[in-house]
């Protein structure tokens, strides 16, 4: 039989059930392969070990197993690990492990670059070479889960979807992934442990609630007026605070799942009590559970710094005053380049 051949983990279980029975082998080969591929994490046809050395050797005949690798691994002071993961096609993409002693996070990337081009983010000073497949984004989940358990002892408790790229241009990729790793055939992770980050494309947080999607969504506001958000993230200029309140409003309806705001301050731009007013008043339009207040990460592209403290905390103060739920977020891994914005394959720009 000759056919094309194809990367094995995009077939569904029942297109590979109907592979087996073509080639005139029991339909439970496939749960055995499926089982290898996603709950295994087989990295090639030779581990599957279960199966008949004839029957490795068609698989690789017929199908592909491409696999992320670990390209280079760098240890923060504070305990945070950064991962330059390689594609099959040689591409670099970069995940981060964030570790507290409540919890064990993941920042998974989901393109090669991005197309955003937010002025504070290293990744939108890098080309969108192309977006990541499902199986790619599962593999730096995988594999920050097994850095997890050797360095820490613990699973992954919460992935985040903030590392390099817009997810919801990557959407059906994305979705998928995440399909992957909330079911019990895969990493069996519940999906409310799951944050979706995007700089804010509205017709595709509507189609978030359109699909009625459980996991949790994080909107990249950074500045609460049309103005000075249009200066540092372009994509306000044809996705506007108004756009983005409409969507997030239709998202919670559908859904009811949580949203965030993050909010990052840049010194004498966004951090007065004048910000944190307009802030009040998008928050209050959009049944956010929370508004996070990220710390700057210094890029070398960007001349923005960050505020002292005393201003942080007057504008964290404000918020709380008008009944916003805030959270200062101090930023992790800042010495290896693994902050927040801070993701640019530095290394090893291909």
């Amino acid at each position: 039989m000759i056919m094309e051949q194809k990367n094995i983990r995009q077939l569904s279980l029942p297109e590979l059930e109907a592979y087996f029975i073509e080639i005139g082998d029991k339909k439970f080969r496939a749960k055995q392969v499926y089982e290898w591929i996603w709950q295994k994490h087989a990295h090639s046809f030779d581990d599957m070990t279960n199966l008949s050395k004839q029957l490795r050797t068609q698989l690789g005949e017929h199908f592909t197993l491409p696999a992320l690798g670990v390209d280079a691994t760098q240890f923060s002071n504070d305990g945070t690990i950064k991962s330059r993961f390689k594609t099959v096609d040689g591409h670099l993409v970069e995940g981060v492990l964030i570790p507290t002693d409540e919890r064990k996070t993941a920042c998974v990337s989901s393109q090669v670059g991005c197309s955003l081009s937010c002025k504070f983010c290293a990744t939108g000073y890098m080309d969108r070479k192309r977006n990541l497949h499902y199986d790619e984004i599962y593999d730096q989940v995988v594999m920050i889960n097994e850095q997890s358990e050797r360095s820490f002892g613990k699973k992954l408790s919460n992935i985040v979807f903030m590392g390099m790229g817009e997810p919801l241009l990557n959407y059906n990729n994305v979705l998928k992934a995440i399909e992957r790793i909330s079911a019990e055939d895969g990493l069996g992770m519940s999906p409310r442990r799951i944050t979706v980050s995007t700089a804010g494309v509205a017709k595709m947080i509507k189609k978030l609630g359109d699909d009625e999607v459980r996991f949790k969504l994080a909107l990249s506001l950074h500045a609460a007026n049309d103005k000075k958000r249009n200066e540092i993230m372009p994509i306000n200029e044809s996705n506007n605070i108004k756009a983005l309140v409409e969507a997030l409003n239709y998202f919670y309806k559908k859904t009811g799942s949580e949203i965030t705001l993050e909010y990052i301050l840049f010194q004498n731009f966004n951090d007065s009590i004048e910000d944190a007013e307009e802030l009040v008043k998008v928050f209050r339009q959009i049944p956010a559970d929370l508004v996070n207040l990220i710390e700057y990460n210094t890029i070398d592209a960007f001349q923005f710094t960050k505020p002292d403290e005393d201003t942080v905390q007057a504008f964290m103060n404000h918020l709380e005053k008008r009944g916003v739920n805030a959270r200062l977020r101090r930023s992790r891994g800042k010495d290896i380049d693994a902050a927040c914005g801070q993701l640019a394959n530095k290394a090893g720009q291909d």
